[in-house]
Order: structure tokens, then C-alpha cells, then sequence
């Protein structure tokens, strides 16, 4: 009965990972890449709309993103939006497309992306503790409730801490990826 609650937080923890990677790719890394922009909104007629969604984002260079606008009277608004994210790119337009130049990471602005992938790790970290002690309580309840015997608390405590562990090396992993993706010239 307990294997079913720690798989199901293996899960949750999975999850919490995916979210993490999903949020480092994000971060610029000195090449242009489209995935910096999924986190920006812009405002299409009443409605926060994803910049995915109103146009065609591609990266013809290294270093350059150009973003192909469905509606060419969108592209003030995106540009806007752009200046207004933290990504730190300046937009310029020819009334057509928007192109973003990616400019190279000198080592101060790499070490400080670093403390952020370092931080989003930490914070994942954090979720990953706090699904196994939201589990490990609700078996210490089962156990009170006579649910589960002495035994079964004990390897399930085992388990838990085997599954958080695991999941906390990957944290650990994903977030030396990125250092090193960053870090890189």
C-alpha cells in the first residue's frame, strides 16, 4: 500500500524536475535560442497570448533570433513586450520582422546566470524535500491509523529516501549541465 505513495511522489518529483529544465532552458546561454522567449506575453486583442503563438520564431545565425509576426501591426506591441522581459536583448524591426541579436556573455553577466541556474536548483531542491515530507507524514498517518505495520514504515522510509535522493543527484545534474553550457565561450 505505501509503494503506491512513494511512487506517486516519485512522480510529483519528476514533474518538479521537468519544470526546473523547462525554466533553465530559458536562460540565455551566449546563442540565440528561441526557448528564451516562451516565458514572453503579449497583449493580442484583450488576451495574454504567448509570443510562440503570433508568429514564426526562428534562429538563421548563432547569435540572432528573428521573429516573423503573423499581423506586421503586431510588432510594436512584441517589441514592447520584449524590452519590457528580462532577457536584456534590444529588439530592431524593418516593418516586417523583428530581429534579436544575441550579444556574447562577458564573464561577469556568465557567473551571475550561473547564481541564477544555481538558485532554480536550490528551489527545486527545495520541492523535492518537501514532496517527501508531505509523504513520509501522510505514511506516519497511515501507520498511526493502523494501515501499515512497524516493518512497512521502516523500508518505506528507506525507499522515500532512496527515490528523493535520486531525484535530488538529477537537480544536481541538470544544474552542472547548464553551468557548463553557460560557462562555455
Amino acid at each position: 500500500m505505501y509503494k503506491e505513495r512513494i511512487k506517486t511522489a516519485g512522480e510529483k518529483m519528476d514533474k518538479t524536475i521537468a519544470v526546473i529544465k523547462r525554466e533553465l532552458s530559458t536562460l540565455r546561454a551566449g546563442r540565440a535560442n528561441p526557448q528564451i522567449l516562451d516565458r514572453i506575453t503579449v497583449d493580442y486583442y484583450g488576451t495574454p497570448t504567448p509570443l510562440n503563438q503570433l508568429g514564426n520564431i526562428s534562429s538563421p545565425e548563432p547569435r540572432l533570433l528573428v521573429i516573423a509576426p503573423w499581423e506586421s501591426k503586431m510588432i510594436p506591441l512584441i517589441e514592447k513586450e520584449i524590452q519590457k522581459s528580462d532577457i536584456g536583448i534590444n529588439p530592431s524591426n524593418d516593418g516586417k520582422v523583428i530581429r534579436l541579436v544575441v550579444p556574447e556573455l562577458n564573464e561577469e553577466r556568465r557567473k551571475e546566470l550561473c547564481k541564477q541556474v544555481r538558485k532554480q536548483v536550490e528551489e527545486g531542491k527545495v520541492a523535492v524535500r518537501s514532496i517527501r515530507r508531505d509523504t513520509m507524514d501522510n505514511l506516519k498517518k497511515m501507520k498511526k491509523d493502523s494501515q501499515i505495520t512497524e516493518d512497512d514504515m521502516k523500508l518505506a522510509e528507506t525507499e522515500m529516501q532512496k527515490v528523493t535522493d535520486s531525484h535530488i543527484k538529477e537537480l544536481d545534474k541538470v544544474g552542472e549541465d547548464k553551468e557548463k553550457e553557460i560557462m562555455s565561450v
